[in-house]
């Protein structure tokens, strides 16, 4: 009995004192504000957080995980803001009673810079699937777009 209650005031006291680590050491400090960051959408703040975690503790992995996570998680960010642009000029075209070949090029430039950009895309499993979704789907309209303007 007196063995198992030593075990277990042992352990306590380890994880108290690997926690007390990960919350004094500036290095943690910052990497488990940046995996909070990551959390919540921030991507721009946790990747900064996360970069100044990995300058402190180049052996800090939380810290270079969740800066890569971060980076790729910034590329659908820019790509889905990028659609939305696109998108906003393709309708503004759209409106006009004709398409004109010169509007109908740039539909077909915006939908192929949209296509290839997709391509350069990878997600990771931990990548948001809202983000990755919502980059899928403006994925298939470019596409489709780009196969009636081609078509046409």
């Amino acid at each position: 009995m007196k063995s198992r209650l030593f075990v277990v005031i042992i352990a306590a006291s380890m994880l108290f004192v690997m926690a007390l680590y990960f919350i004094v050491n500036p290095s943690y400090e910052k990497s488990l504000r940046a995996k909070y960051y990551y959390e919540v959408g921030e991507y721009t703040e946790a990747y900064n957080l996360a970069k100044e975690a990995f300058g402190i503790d180049l052996y800090n992995r939380m810290a270079a995980t969740i800066m890569a996570q971060s980076q790729i998680s910034l590329k659908y960010v820019a790509y889905i803001q990028e659609a939305k642009e696109y998108m906003k000029s393709i309708d503004a075209i759209a409106k006009h009673e004709q398409i004109s070949d010169v509007d109908r090029a740039k539909i077909k430039m915006m939908c192929n810079i949209m296509v290839g950009s997709y391509v350069k895309l990878a997600p990771s499993v931990v990548t948001d699937k809202e983000l990755v979704q919502e980059a899928a789907a403006y994925h298939a309209k470019f596409e489709k777009l780009l196969e009636k303007v081609t078509q046409n």
